[in-house]
């Protein structure tokens, strides 16, 4: 992401998280495709530059709220994971709510001034805030999770690649140190040979399995509902 896209396909095949795996086991799985996404046309594509945290994450709130008014999803039993992208996401959505019962967070950003200091593609985020970090410094601290980690009260699942260079490794350890720091439920999973994305098979079942049993521990699914 941002701009990446779900699309009405199968799930049991390659991806970050084992969603077929989720379902199987009795979890809704809600995709939704904020502003920002792909697909929708050039203006909506273009909704979250110089807002991150802004109205994408009021988008994924709605989703959530329209499923619970569905009667499809319980507000007491709700999870949040997402990876790249989706782990800012998800980092930044633990940081504005309490209402979310565990979360992961996957190669996430946590803040926007040391990722654009050590990414390598720099461009990436002054691209999206329409200029450099000490052009718009309030902006960047504003929307980074790292700058409101004192609101999380969710259970938190860490896992990054420590080859990572689009989303550097050290990003994922600051959030995992503050959250440590400030007593939450956290816990970090370091995956050696991993870049941006896990591939190499072993580690990929590894991190899909922790995943299943984080939630399974803090929200156990209720298959006979």
């Amino acid at each position: 992401g941002p701009a990446g896209v779900f699309r009405n396909n199968f799930i049991g095949g390659y991806c970050e998280y084992p969603l077929a795996a989720f379902s199987s086991r009795g979890y809704l799985i809600l995709r939704c495709n904020i502003r920002g996404s792909d697909g929708y046309g050039a203006d909506f594509r273009m909704a979250n530059l110089k807002d991150w945290g802004g109205m994408d994450y009021r988008d994924l709130m709605t989703g959530v709220d329209y499923v619970i008014k569905m009667g499809i999803a319980d507000p007491e039993r709700l999870g949040v994971m997402g990876w790249s992208y989706g782990g800012y996401m998800t980092a930044w959505i633990i940081t504005q709510t309490p209402r979310f019962r565990a979360a992961s967070v996957g190669a996430g950003i946590c803040d926007l001034v040391s990722a654009t200091g050590t990414t390598d593609i720099p461009g990436f985020i002054p691209d999206y805030f329409k200029g450099e970090f000490w052009e718009n410094r309030s902006l960047y601290v504003s929307r980074s999770p790292i700058n409101h980690i004192k609101k999380v009260k969710t259970p938190v699942l860490i896992q990054h690649g420590i080859d990572d260079r689009v989303v550097p490794f050290t990003q994922g350890i600051e959030f995992y140190r503050a959250l440590q720091r400030l007593g939450a439920t956290v816990k970090m999973v370091a995956y050696p040979r991993s870049g941006h994305s896990i591939s190499e098979p072993r580690l990929l079942l590894d991190s899909y399995r922790r995943n299943l049993k984080w939630f399974e521990k803090h929200i156990p699914p209720d298959r006979f509902r």
